[in-house]
């Protein structure tokens, strides 16, 4: 059991390329629209790193901008709601109707309110917000209560009971949300790109590719994204390990 834990990311992963590659060759071969791993090998080979690059730089900083922002904006929303209790109910109402919102309905809006890539930046901030918003309040509302108290005895108030008890106390449901949100903010930077007007990034590429039926390029370039993405959370996890290394970063969620 240890063994499968320690290796079960690279057996699940070798098990879903065979099942890829399988399917690829039999019952998906007729469509001509699922490449073999090696036909998408071949095609990144045949492409070279010049001409993803650029693609992966532009995607990357719309999401790490959209990540600062959208994360940025959850952390103070879920200080105030602390801080002034009055507050929650319009702060959340605001943050659902930002989770629920289709794409397809605020997509065209923000590109007609922003240019450049300050759409898809907007688009990968609003994929992170509820998500952090939650975790964060959720460990905020998780601190010692003896400790809360221990501080208002003392004649602290509320600003006081938040930097030196929640803060400590959110650290790990904060961390997990944010290794969550990492994927996420690249998903809404890329969804964002088939709505804008850029000549580059990956959404922008996977369009072109697939107005001209190239099926191993479009998948080279999810399977970057997919890269990507995955980088993204293990930095984020790496980070949240080091930061908290007494707590599971997963456990305010799972909670």
């Amino acid at each position: 059991m240890r063994l499968l834990s320690r290796w079960g990311g690279v057996v699940g992963t070798v098990g879903l390329i065979a099942l890829w590659w399988l399917l690829a060759v039999t019952v998906l071969k007729k469509g001509d629209g699922v490449p073999t791993p090696w036909a998408v090998v071949q095609q990144v080979r045949h492409d070279g790193w010049q001409f993803y690059s650029p693609h992966l730089r532009q995607t990357g900083m719309e999401a790490v901008y959209g990540y600062l922002i959208g994360n940025g904006l959850a952390l103070v929303c879920a200080f105030v709601v602390i801080l002034i209790p009055v507050t929650e109910s319009l702060i959340m109402q605001l943050a659902v109707a930002s989770y629920c919102m289709p794409i397809m309905a605020i997509g065209p809006i923000l590109t007609l309110v922003f240019s450049g890539d300050r759409p898809m930046i907007a688009m990968a901030a609003l994929s992170v917000f509820f998500t952090t918003l939650v975790g964060m309040l959720f460990g905020l509302r998780s601190a010692d209560r003896t400790s809360l108290e221990l501080v208002r005895v003392y004649g602290g108030g509320r600003w006081t009971q938040l930097a030196k008890v929640r803060l400590v106390a959110a650290l790990p449901s904060t961390l997990a949300a944010l290794k969550i949100a990492a994927p996420a903010a690249l998903l809404g930077a890329i969804l964002g790109e088939y709505l804008g007007n850029l000549s580059t990034g990956l959404g922008v590429a996977m369009t072109i590719s697939q107005q001209q039926f190239e099926a191993a390029r479009t998948w080279a370039l999810a399977l970057m994204a997919g890269l990507l993405a995955t980088g993204a959370y293990g930095l984020t996890a790496l980070i949240a390990r080091v930061a908290t290394p007494w707590a599971d970063t997963n456990e305010g969620l799972r909670t």
